[in-house]
Protein backbone atom coordinates (compact mmCIF):
# COMPACT_ATOMS: atom_id res chain seq x y z
CA UNK A 1 0.00 0.00 0.00
CA UNK A 2 1.75 3.02 -1.06
CA UNK A 3 0.92 5.97 1.69
CA UNK A 4 3.12 8.64 0.76
CA UNK A 5 4.61 9.90 -2.87
CA UNK A 6 7.29 12.32 -3.24
CA UNK A 7 8.57 12.87 -6.75
CA UNK A 8 10.98 15.81 -7.98
CA UNK A 9 12.53 16.10 -11.48
CA UNK A 10 10.02 13.50 -13.01
CA UNK A 11 8.26 15.00 -15.94
CA UNK A 12 6.12 17.97 -14.88
CA UNK A 13 6.30 16.47 -11.47
CA UNK A 14 8.69 19.00 -9.40
CA UNK A 15 8.62 18.65 -5.45
CA UNK A 16 5.37 17.18 -5.50
CA UNK A 17 4.38 15.24 -2.10
CA UNK A 18 1.35 13.54 -2.17
CA UNK A 19 -0.38 11.29 0.72
CA UNK A 20 -2.80 8.74 -0.34
CA UNK A 21 -5.11 6.76 1.75
CA UNK A 22 -6.80 3.51 0.92
CA UNK A 23 -9.14 5.39 -1.96
CA UNK A 24 -7.96 8.25 -3.55
CA UNK A 25 -9.50 10.37 -6.20
CA UNK A 26 -7.30 12.86 -8.16
CA UNK A 27 -9.29 15.61 -10.05
CA UNK A 28 -8.21 18.23 -12.89
CA UNK A 29 -8.74 19.06 -16.44
CA UNK A 30 -6.99 17.39 -18.97
CA UNK A 31 -3.25 18.58 -19.55
CA UNK A 32 -2.23 19.16 -15.70
CA UNK A 33 0.26 15.75 -15.19
CA UNK A 34 -2.86 13.64 -13.94
CA UNK A 35 -1.54 10.82 -15.70
CA UNK A 36 2.48 11.42 -15.02
CA UNK A 37 1.38 10.79 -11.61
CA UNK A 38 -0.04 7.52 -12.48
CA UNK A 39 3.53 6.97 -15.07
CA UNK A 40 5.91 7.82 -11.68
CA UNK A 41 3.87 4.92 -9.77
CA UNK A 42 4.25 2.33 -12.90
CA UNK A 43 8.02 3.56 -13.39
CA UNK A 44 8.61 2.85 -9.32
CA UNK A 45 7.24 -0.55 -10.07
CA UNK A 46 8.55 -1.73 -13.37
CA UNK A 47 11.56 -0.50 -11.92
CA UNK A 48 11.38 -4.02 -9.62
CA UNK A 49 11.51 -6.18 -12.88
CA UNK A 50 13.45 -4.09 -15.84
CA UNK A 51 16.90 -2.61 -16.47
CA UNK A 52 16.71 1.14 -15.69
CA UNK A 53 16.65 1.16 -19.24
CA UNK A 54 13.91 -0.85 -20.14
CA UNK A 55 11.40 0.91 -17.31
CA UNK A 56 12.23 4.42 -18.85
CA UNK A 57 11.63 3.05 -21.95
CA UNK A 58 8.17 1.66 -20.87
CA UNK A 59 6.57 4.64 -19.87
CA UNK A 60 4.61 6.80 -22.15
CA UNK A 61 5.62 9.88 -23.33
CA UNK A 62 3.56 12.94 -24.36
CA UNK A 63 2.37 11.55 -27.49
CA UNK A 64 3.23 7.66 -27.64
CA UNK A 65 5.88 5.17 -26.53
CA UNK A 66 9.11 6.56 -25.31
CA UNK A 67 12.03 6.17 -27.17
CA UNK A 68 14.44 8.22 -25.35
CA UNK A 69 15.41 8.16 -21.17
CA UNK A 70 15.51 12.23 -21.42
CA UNK A 71 11.29 12.05 -21.80
CA UNK A 72 11.26 11.50 -18.06
CA UNK A 73 13.27 14.10 -16.83
CA UNK A 74 11.72 17.44 -15.90
CA UNK A 75 12.06 20.38 -18.98
CA UNK A 76 12.47 23.78 -19.18
CA UNK A 77 13.17 25.51 -22.04
CA UNK A 78 15.09 23.44 -24.23
CA UNK A 79 16.80 21.46 -21.17
CA UNK A 80 16.74 18.67 -19.29
CA UNK A 81 16.72 18.16 -15.47
CA UNK A 82 20.13 15.95 -14.67
CA UNK A 83 18.42 13.64 -12.13
CA UNK A 84 15.21 12.54 -10.99
CA UNK A 85 14.07 11.74 -7.56
CA UNK A 86 11.34 9.25 -6.29
CA UNK A 87 10.71 8.41 -2.72
CA UNK A 88 7.37 6.16 -1.51
CA UNK A 89 6.16 5.18 1.90
CA UNK A 90 4.81 1.94 1.90
CA UNK A 91 3.21 -0.45 4.19
CA UNK A 92 4.03 -4.00 3.30
CA UNK A 93 2.27 -7.22 3.39
CA UNK A 94 3.98 -9.64 5.87
CA UNK A 95 4.68 -12.45 3.34
CA UNK A 96 6.90 -12.86 -0.06
CA UNK A 97 7.66 -15.28 -2.37
CA UNK A 98 10.82 -14.99 -4.94
CA UNK A 99 11.24 -15.95 -8.18
CA UNK A 100 12.43 -19.50 -6.91
CA UNK A 101 9.49 -20.09 -5.14
CA UNK A 102 10.93 -19.52 -1.39
CA UNK A 103 8.77 -17.57 0.80
CA UNK A 104 9.69 -14.39 3.26
CA UNK A 105 8.15 -12.81 6.29
CA UNK A 106 8.99 -9.08 6.20
CA UNK A 107 10.72 -7.77 9.70
CA UNK A 108 9.23 -4.51 8.89
CA UNK A 109 6.09 -3.67 7.32
CA UNK A 110 6.53 0.41 7.79
CA UNK A 111 9.30 1.22 5.21
CA UNK A 112 10.49 3.70 2.71
CA UNK A 113 12.22 3.67 -0.18
CA UNK A 114 14.20 6.54 -1.92
CA UNK A 115 15.29 6.26 -5.50
CA UNK A 116 17.78 9.22 -7.45
CA UNK A 117 18.33 8.38 -11.08
CA UNK A 118 20.64 10.63 -12.96
CA UNK A 119 21.29 10.89 -17.09
CA UNK A 120 24.98 9.96 -18.11
CA UNK A 121 26.66 10.81 -21.22
CA UNK A 122 27.60 7.60 -22.51
CA UNK A 123 24.86 6.34 -25.22
CA UNK A 124 22.98 3.02 -24.22
CA UNK A 125 21.56 0.34 -26.48
CA UNK A 126 18.26 2.87 -27.29
CA UNK A 127 20.94 5.20 -29.06
CA UNK A 128 20.19 8.31 -26.22
CA UNK A 129 21.84 8.88 -23.01
CA UNK A 130 22.14 6.48 -20.38
CA UNK A 131 20.48 6.04 -16.59
CA UNK A 132 22.72 5.66 -13.51
CA UNK A 133 21.93 5.24 -9.49
CA UNK A 134 23.09 8.04 -7.59
CA UNK A 135 21.16 6.95 -4.60
CA UNK A 136 18.69 3.49 -3.78
CA UNK A 137 17.94 3.39 -0.03
CA UNK A 138 15.28 1.32 1.88
CA UNK A 139 14.82 2.05 5.59
CA UNK A 140 12.08 1.04 7.94
CA UNK A 141 9.64 3.98 9.47
CA UNK A 142 9.63 3.56 13.20
CA UNK A 143 6.27 1.35 14.14
CA UNK A 144 5.70 4.30 17.22
CA UNK A 145 5.24 6.98 14.88
CA UNK A 146 3.01 4.75 12.42
CA UNK A 147 0.15 7.16 13.40
CA UNK A 148 2.36 10.13 11.82
CA UNK A 149 2.58 8.24 8.54
CA UNK A 150 -0.80 6.68 8.31
CA UNK A 151 -3.18 9.71 8.57
CA UNK A 152 -6.18 8.25 6.67
CA UNK A 153 -8.93 6.99 8.99
CA UNK A 154 -8.57 4.05 10.12
CA UNK A 155 -8.76 1.37 13.24
CA UNK A 156 -5.77 1.30 15.15
CA UNK A 157 -7.06 -1.80 17.30
CA UNK A 158 -8.25 -3.78 14.65
CA UNK A 159 -6.84 -2.66 11.03
CA UNK A 160 -3.41 -0.52 12.12
CA UNK A 161 -2.46 -3.62 14.56
CA UNK A 162 -3.14 -6.38 11.96
CA UNK A 163 -0.61 -4.87 9.40
CA UNK A 164 2.20 -2.74 11.12
CA UNK A 165 4.98 -4.81 12.73
CA UNK A 166 8.30 -4.70 13.61
CA UNK A 167 11.38 -3.04 15.30
CA UNK A 168 13.63 -0.54 14.99
CA UNK A 169 16.78 -1.52 13.03
CA UNK A 170 19.37 -0.72 10.21
CA UNK A 171 18.31 -0.03 6.96
CA UNK A 172 17.82 -2.83 4.44
CA UNK A 173 19.46 -0.80 1.36
CA UNK A 174 21.96 2.08 1.75
CA UNK A 175 23.93 4.48 -0.11
CA UNK A 176 27.57 5.34 1.05
CA UNK A 177 30.91 5.66 -0.49
CA UNK A 178 33.61 3.38 -0.94
CA UNK A 179 36.95 4.92 -2.03
CA UNK A 180 35.68 8.17 -3.37
CA UNK A 181 32.93 5.70 -5.49
CA UNK A 182 29.34 5.45 -5.18
CA UNK A 183 28.35 2.17 -3.35
CA UNK A 184 24.70 0.76 -2.95
CA UNK A 185 24.73 -1.63 0.05
CA UNK A 186 22.14 -4.70 0.40
CA UNK A 187 22.00 -5.39 4.60
CA UNK A 188 20.80 -8.82 5.55
CA UNK A 189 17.61 -8.47 8.12
CA UNK A 190 19.86 -9.52 11.18
CA UNK A 191 21.28 -5.71 11.69
CA UNK A 192 24.58 -3.79 11.73
CA UNK A 193 25.85 -7.69 12.79
CA UNK A 194 24.68 -8.88 9.09
CA UNK A 195 26.47 -8.98 5.71
CA UNK A 196 26.35 -6.36 3.69
CA UNK A 197 27.06 -6.11 -0.19
CA UNK A 198 28.32 -3.40 -1.83
CA UNK A 199 27.19 -2.97 -5.41
CA UNK A 200 29.27 0.40 -7.77
CA UNK A 201 26.30 2.73 -8.33
CA UNK A 202 27.70 3.45 -11.31
CA UNK A 203 28.06 -0.04 -12.81
CA UNK A 204 24.68 -0.87 -11.91
CA UNK A 205 22.27 -2.06 -14.99
CA UNK A 206 18.70 -2.15 -12.32
CA UNK A 207 18.32 -1.54 -9.47
CA UNK A 208 19.88 -3.58 -5.90
CA UNK A 209 15.72 -3.99 -4.62
CA UNK A 210 15.06 -5.49 -8.40
CA UNK A 211 17.55 -8.55 -7.90
CA UNK A 212 16.01 -9.45 -4.05
CA UNK A 213 15.50 -12.71 -3.03
CA UNK A 214 14.60 -14.34 0.14
CA UNK A 215 17.69 -13.74 1.83
CA UNK A 216 16.50 -10.32 2.40
CA UNK A 217 13.27 -10.82 3.31
CA UNK A 218 12.00 -7.20 3.94
CA UNK A 219 13.44 -6.43 1.13
CA UNK A 220 11.90 -9.04 -1.08
CA UNK A 221 8.63 -8.31 0.40
CA UNK A 222 8.87 -4.26 -0.79
CA UNK A 223 9.56 -5.50 -4.14
CA UNK A 224 6.78 -7.72 -4.39
CA UNK A 225 4.80 -4.69 -3.07
CA UNK A 226 6.16 -2.44 -5.65
CA UNK A 227 5.97 -4.80 -8.61
CA UNK A 228 1.69 -5.28 -7.59
CA UNK A 229 1.19 -1.66 -8.38
CA UNK A 230 -0.93 -1.57 -11.75
CA UNK A 231 -2.60 0.80 -14.02
CA UNK A 232 -5.83 -1.13 -15.24
CA UNK A 233 -6.61 -0.43 -18.23
CA UNK A 234 -9.44 -2.14 -19.15
CA UNK A 235 -9.95 -3.03 -22.90
CA UNK A 236 -13.35 -4.35 -23.81
CA UNK A 237 -11.82 -6.60 -26.76
CA UNK A 238 -9.44 -8.55 -24.23
CA UNK A 239 -12.59 -8.86 -21.59
CA UNK A 240 -14.65 -10.46 -24.61
CA UNK A 241 -12.73 -13.12 -25.26
CA UNK A 242 -13.05 -16.24 -23.33
CA UNK A 243 -10.25 -18.42 -22.00
CA UNK A 244 -8.76 -21.90 -22.94
CA UNK A 245 -8.42 -24.33 -19.80
CA UNK A 246 -4.61 -23.10 -19.63
CA UNK A 247 -5.22 -20.31 -19.60
CA UNK A 248 -3.71 -17.77 -16.42
CA UNK A 249 -6.31 -17.37 -13.89
CA UNK A 250 -5.16 -14.13 -12.85
CA UNK A 251 -7.02 -10.83 -14.56
CA UNK A 252 -4.58 -9.04 -16.19
CA UNK A 253 -3.97 -4.79 -16.23
CA UNK A 254 -6.34 -4.72 -19.49
CA UNK A 255 -9.08 -7.30 -18.17
CA UNK A 256 -7.86 -10.51 -20.21
CA UNK A 257 -8.66 -13.48 -18.23
CA UNK A 258 -11.93 -12.30 -17.02
CA UNK A 259 -13.39 -15.46 -17.78
CA UNK A 260 -10.53 -17.97 -16.11
CA UNK A 261 -10.35 -15.69 -12.80
CA UNK A 262 -14.22 -15.53 -11.97
CA UNK A 263 -13.96 -19.27 -12.78
CA UNK A 264 -11.41 -19.79 -9.91
CA UNK A 265 -13.08 -17.99 -8.04
CA UNK A 266 -16.34 -19.68 -7.62
CA UNK A 267 -14.35 -23.33 -7.84
CA UNK A 268 -16.48 -25.78 -5.48
CA UNK A 269 -18.08 -24.69 -2.88
CA UNK A 270 -17.82 -21.00 -3.13
CA UNK A 271 -19.74 -21.32 -6.86
CA UNK A 272 -23.14 -19.95 -5.69
CA UNK A 273 -21.78 -17.74 -3.31
CA UNK A 274 -19.11 -16.13 -5.55
CA UNK A 275 -21.96 -15.93 -8.38
CA UNK A 276 -24.51 -14.33 -6.07
CA UNK A 277 -22.13 -11.77 -5.17
CA UNK A 278 -20.92 -11.14 -8.47
CA UNK A 279 -24.60 -10.49 -9.86
CA UNK A 280 -25.84 -8.55 -6.94
CA UNK A 281 -23.03 -6.17 -7.49
CA UNK A 282 -23.67 -6.30 -11.39
CA UNK A 283 -27.34 -5.71 -10.88
CA UNK A 284 -26.20 -2.27 -9.34
CA UNK A 285 -25.10 -1.13 -12.43
CA UNK A 286 -28.00 -2.56 -14.92
CA UNK A 287 -31.05 -4.26 -13.05
CA UNK A 288 -31.96 -6.85 -14.94
CA UNK A 289 -29.24 -9.12 -14.27
CA UNK A 290 -30.00 -12.05 -11.86
CA UNK A 291 -26.82 -14.94 -12.36
CA UNK A 292 -23.40 -14.10 -13.79
CA UNK A 293 -21.61 -17.57 -14.30
CA UNK A 294 -18.72 -19.33 -16.44
CA UNK A 295 -19.98 -21.60 -18.66
CA UNK A 296 -17.63 -24.86 -19.32
CA UNK A 297 -16.74 -25.84 -22.86
CA UNK A 298 -15.47 -29.62 -22.49
CA UNK A 299 -15.37 -29.66 -26.01
CA UNK A 300 -13.36 -26.56 -27.22
CA UNK A 301 -11.94 -26.88 -23.65
CA UNK A 302 -13.29 -22.83 -23.26
CA UNK A 303 -14.06 -20.59 -20.48
CA UNK A 304 -16.94 -17.96 -20.93
CA UNK A 305 -18.61 -15.98 -18.57
CA UNK A 306 -22.22 -15.41 -19.26
CA UNK A 307 -24.82 -13.28 -17.86
CA UNK A 308 -28.66 -13.65 -17.14
CA UNK A 309 -30.93 -11.52 -17.03
CA UNK A 310 -34.23 -11.81 -15.08
CA UNK A 311 -36.42 -12.84 -18.23
CA UNK A 312 -34.43 -15.64 -19.05
CA UNK A 313 -32.25 -14.27 -21.73
CA UNK A 314 -28.55 -14.66 -21.66
CA UNK A 315 -25.89 -12.87 -22.97
CA UNK A 316 -22.42 -13.75 -23.62
CA UNK A 317 -19.12 -11.88 -22.74
CA UNK A 318 -19.18 -10.45 -26.24
CA UNK A 319 -22.36 -9.13 -26.47
CA UNK A 320 -22.11 -6.88 -23.48
CA UNK A 321 -21.58 -3.24 -23.34
CA UNK A 322 -18.16 -1.61 -22.66
CA UNK A 323 -19.20 -0.39 -19.41
CA UNK A 324 -21.10 -3.39 -18.10
CA UNK A 325 -17.43 -5.47 -19.11
CA UNK A 326 -15.47 -3.15 -16.81
CA UNK A 327 -17.68 -2.78 -14.29
CA UNK A 328 -17.76 -6.97 -14.03
CA UNK A 329 -14.36 -7.14 -14.14
CA UNK A 330 -13.61 -4.31 -11.04
CA UNK A 331 -16.22 -6.58 -9.37
CA UNK A 332 -14.20 -10.04 -9.54
CA UNK A 333 -11.53 -7.79 -8.70
CA UNK A 334 -13.46 -7.00 -5.08
CA UNK A 335 -13.86 -10.57 -4.40
CA UNK A 336 -10.05 -11.93 -5.55
CA UNK A 337 -8.00 -11.71 -2.51
CA UNK A 338 -5.11 -12.45 -4.69
CA UNK A 339 -5.59 -9.21 -6.14
CA UNK A 340 -3.22 -6.82 -4.29
CA UNK A 341 -1.43 -3.77 -4.05
CA UNK A 342 -2.17 -0.37 -5.62
CA UNK A 343 -4.58 -0.50 -8.18
CA UNK A 344 -4.59 3.15 -10.87
CA UNK A 345 -7.47 3.94 -12.62
CA UNK A 346 -7.54 6.24 -15.13
CA UNK A 347 -11.33 7.62 -15.87
CA UNK A 348 -13.98 5.14 -14.21
CA UNK A 349 -16.73 6.51 -14.88
CA UNK A 350 -16.11 6.08 -18.94
CA UNK A 351 -19.15 3.82 -20.61
CA UNK A 352 -21.21 4.54 -16.99
CA UNK A 353 -24.71 5.99 -17.48
CA UNK A 354 -24.19 9.56 -14.96
CA UNK A 355 -27.00 7.69 -12.35
CA UNK A 356 -24.75 5.26 -12.08
CA UNK A 357 -21.76 6.63 -11.09
CA UNK A 358 -22.58 6.43 -7.20
CA UNK A 359 -22.44 2.65 -7.92
CA UNK A 360 -19.22 2.73 -9.32
CA UNK A 361 -17.79 4.61 -6.95
CA UNK A 362 -19.47 2.44 -4.03
CA UNK A 363 -17.23 -0.77 -5.69
CA UNK A 364 -13.90 1.12 -6.08
CA UNK A 365 -14.37 2.06 -2.62
CA UNK A 366 -15.25 -1.62 -1.85
CA UNK A 367 -12.02 -2.81 -3.64
CA UNK A 368 -9.43 -0.97 -1.45
CA UNK A 369 -8.98 -2.72 2.12
CA UNK A 370 -11.58 -1.67 4.95
CA UNK A 371 -9.35 0.26 7.34
CA UNK A 372 -11.92 -0.33 9.69
CA UNK A 373 -11.34 -3.69 9.88
CA UNK A 374 -8.49 -6.27 10.79
CA UNK A 375 -6.53 -7.28 7.21
CA UNK A 376 -7.01 -10.78 5.83
CA UNK A 377 -8.27 -13.11 2.93
CA UNK A 378 -11.62 -11.31 3.03
CA UNK A 379 -9.99 -7.73 3.50
CA UNK A 380 -6.77 -7.84 1.34
CA UNK A 381 -4.48 -4.80 1.55
CA UNK A 382 -5.71 -3.03 -1.51
CA UNK A 383 -5.83 0.58 -2.68
CA UNK A 384 -7.71 2.03 -5.31
CA UNK A 385 -6.35 5.38 -6.68
CA UNK A 386 -8.31 7.23 -9.88
CA UNK A 387 -8.15 10.03 -11.40
CA UNK A 388 -10.71 12.28 -13.35
CA UNK A 389 -12.18 15.32 -14.79
CA UNK A 390 -15.81 14.45 -14.27
CA UNK A 391 -17.61 16.72 -12.40
CA UNK A 392 -20.23 13.71 -11.79
CA UNK A 393 -17.11 11.79 -9.83
CA UNK A 394 -15.84 14.79 -7.76
CA UNK A 395 -19.61 15.96 -6.64
CA UNK A 396 -20.20 12.08 -5.56
CA UNK A 397 -16.68 10.99 -3.53
CA UNK A 398 -15.79 11.29 -0.08
CA UNK A 399 -14.46 14.50 0.96
CA UNK A 400 -11.35 13.25 2.46
CA UNK A 401 -11.01 11.00 -0.57
CA UNK A 402 -10.30 14.49 -2.77
CA UNK A 403 -7.08 15.78 -4.30
CA UNK A 404 -7.68 18.72 -6.50
CA UNK A 405 -4.76 18.64 -9.42
CA UNK A 406 -3.60 21.82 -10.54
CA UNK A 407 -1.23 23.01 -13.55
CA UNK A 408 1.13 25.69 -11.23
CA UNK A 409 3.36 28.10 -12.92
CA UNK A 410 6.80 28.41 -11.44
CA UNK A 411 9.76 30.50 -12.32
CA UNK A 412 13.50 29.38 -11.97
CA UNK A 413 16.12 31.54 -10.60
CA UNK A 414 17.21 32.06 -13.92
CA UNK A 415 14.40 33.30 -14.91
CA UNK A 416 13.04 30.07 -17.22
CA UNK A 417 9.28 29.45 -16.44
CA UNK A 418 7.76 26.23 -16.01
CA UNK A 419 4.32 24.79 -15.37
CA UNK A 420 4.26 21.70 -12.72
CA UNK A 421 1.43 19.36 -11.26
CA UNK A 422 0.35 21.02 -7.78
CA UNK A 423 -2.21 18.17 -5.65
CA UNK A 424 -4.74 20.10 -3.26
CA UNK A 425 -6.76 18.56 -0.36
CA UNK A 426 -9.80 19.83 0.71
CA UNK A 427 -9.97 22.29 4.32
CA UNK A 428 -10.68 20.28 7.40
CA UNK A 429 -9.92 17.00 5.83
CA UNK A 430 -6.61 14.38 7.01
CA UNK A 431 -4.18 15.97 4.19
CA UNK A 432 -5.02 19.32 5.86
CA UNK A 433 -2.14 21.01 8.16
CA UNK A 434 1.15 20.53 9.11
CA UNK A 435 3.19 18.93 6.32
CA UNK A 436 -0.17 17.45 4.89
CA UNK A 437 0.07 19.65 1.17
CA UNK A 438 -1.97 22.77 0.21
CA UNK A 439 -5.73 23.10 0.75
CA UNK A 440 -7.94 23.84 -2.52
CA UNK A 441 -10.13 27.39 -2.49
CA UNK A 442 -13.88 26.31 -2.63
CA UNK A 443 -14.22 28.30 -5.16
CA UNK A 444 -12.25 25.94 -7.38
CA UNK A 445 -15.14 23.18 -6.90
CA UNK A 446 -17.63 25.44 -8.46
CA UNK A 447 -16.63 24.28 -12.26
CA UNK A 448 -17.13 20.57 -10.83
CA UNK A 449 -19.60 21.20 -8.44
CA UNK A 450 -22.28 23.53 -11.01
CA UNK A 451 -20.08 23.09 -14.49
CA UNK A 452 -22.82 24.81 -16.14
CA UNK A 453 -21.32 28.05 -14.64
CA UNK A 454 -18.65 27.90 -17.37
CA UNK A 455 -17.08 30.92 -18.54
CA UNK A 456 -16.37 29.41 -22.02
CA UNK A 457 -20.39 28.53 -22.74
CA UNK A 458 -23.29 31.23 -22.66
CA UNK A 459 -26.72 30.87 -23.71
CA UNK A 460 -27.39 30.68 -26.92
CA UNK A 461 -24.14 28.93 -28.05
CA UNK A 462 -25.95 25.60 -28.71
CA UNK A 463 -25.80 24.48 -32.38
CA UNK A 464 -27.43 26.76 -34.63
CA UNK A 465 -27.58 29.20 -32.44
CA UNK A 466 -30.54 27.70 -30.68
CA UNK A 467 -30.36 27.51 -26.35
CA UNK A 468 -28.40 24.69 -25.09
CA UNK A 469 -30.39 22.13 -22.63
CA UNK A 470 -29.22 23.90 -19.75
CA UNK A 471 -30.59 27.16 -20.85
CA UNK A 472 -34.40 25.67 -20.91
CA UNK A 473 -36.43 27.67 -17.98
CA UNK A 474 -37.79 23.83 -17.11
CA UNK A 475 -34.56 22.90 -17.02
CA UNK A 476 -32.61 25.96 -15.17
CA UNK A 477 -35.11 25.34 -12.19
CA UNK A 478 -33.89 22.13 -10.98
CA UNK A 479 -30.34 23.24 -10.69
CA UNK A 480 -28.60 23.97 -7.86
CA UNK A 481 -27.87 27.73 -8.63
CA UNK A 482 -29.40 30.27 -10.67
CA UNK A 483 -27.42 29.68 -14.01
CA UNK A 484 -25.71 32.99 -13.84
CA UNK A 485 -22.14 33.10 -13.77
CA UNK A 486 -20.27 33.96 -10.49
Amino acid sequence: MLTRLKVSGFKNLVDLDVRFGPFTCVAGPNGVGKSNLFDAIRFLSNLTTMTLTEAALSVRDEDARSTDVRSLFHRTGMGYARQMCLEAEMLLPREGVDDLGQKAEATMTLVRYQLVLGLREDVDPSGGPGLEIHLEELTHLQKGEASKHLRFRHSKSKWRDSVVLGRRRPPFISTGDLGGQTVIRLHQDGGSSGRQVPFPAASLPRTVLSSITAENPTALVARREMESWRLLQLEPSAMRKPDSFNDPDEMGADGSHLAATLYRLGRGERDSRVRGQIASRLSELVEEVAEVRVDRDERRELLTVNVQMRDGTEHPARALSDGTLRFLALSVLELDPQCRGVLCLEEPENGIHPERIPAILSLLRDIATDASEPVGEDNPLRQVIVNTHSPAVVSQVPEDSLLVAESKETVEEGGERYERLSCSCLPGTWRAGEDGGGEVSLGKLLSYLNPVLSKAAHAGDGPGGSPRVVDRPDVQMLLPFDGHEV
